[in-house]
């Protein structure tokens, strides 16, 4: 009985890893893993959903498309990028995942990121708790105006907003507002004392960027605009990123 040969070799399939490496400088470092499994000691989300980044990763280059692109841990990764700064071959895992998102239908993605992505998108304060420009504007002033009077060392204490030619542009978690306004202070008070001339914007100051998390391009892009312009508007010379 004759036995018919293993044939090797043959042209490889695109598969969705070779993708994502088109798109990265150098390829992201993505073809070259050591399975040493530095990037899952550190990954918060190591785990879930029995999944890891090494074990991701490997199963990208496997080509095993569909399970990668429609895992949930993809939403579980907070993107933190420690596994690139573990990794010895600095591979860009993270990139990996974002586009591993962005392969989802919009309407499966997780509702409260896509909630709070489209939120964002409402409104030119870019909050994704729907603060409007004026409402923001009201809450500083008036918590401002509140500890000025309680802690007289800090009178002359400045929050401002649109503030022409100020040096830095801060935007805000939008939640404190709305729901914690006192957790603004801190940080007023920080750069009060350290003579820091700043201000936020009226337009653009929500910093969650949760349309990024979401893997919208566009979106991101469009919320991420708002605050470019208007601190470009203002003049100021650097966008200090509190989120």
């Amino acid at each position: 009985m004759s036995e018919e040969a293993i044939k090797l070799g043959g042209k490889k399939k695109s598969t969705f890893m070779d993708k994502v490496k088109e798109l990265l400088p150098e390829g992201g470092n993505l073809n070259l893993c050591l399975t040493c499994g530095a990037c899952s000691s550190g990954c918060p989300a190591t785990g879930l959903e029995g999944m890891d980044p090494r074990k991701f990763l490997r199963m990208a280059a496997l080509g095993m498309d569909e399970e990668i692109t429609t895992t949930p841990w993809v939403w579980m990764c907070s993107m933190c990028q420690r596994c690139i700064y573990v990794c010895p071959m600095k591979i860009d895992i993270p990139q990996l995942v974002y586009n591993a998102r962005a392969a989802w239908p919009r309407e499966t993605r997780p509702k409260g990121i896509l909630g709070s992505c489209d939120m964002a998108l409402r409104n030119d304060s870019c909050s994704a708790m729907g603060t409007s420009p004026d409402d923001f504007r009201f809450v500083v002033e008036d918590v401002l105006e509140e500890y000025r009077e309680a802690q007289p060392e800090f009178a002359d204490m400045e929050a401002p907003i649109d503030k022409q030619g100020a040096e830095f542009f801060l935007n805000q978690n939008s939640r404190e507002p709305v729901t914690e306004p006192d957790e603004m202070v801190p940080l007023w008070k920080i750069l009060h004392i350290a003579g820091v001339d700043w201000t936020y914007g009226s337009r653009g100051w929500g910093g969650e960027n949760y349309c990024m998390f979401l893997a919208d391009d566009d979106a991101w892009k469009h919320t991420t605009g708002i605050s470019a312009e208007q601190a470009d508007a203002l003049g100021c010379k650097v966008f200090l990123n509190t989120e």
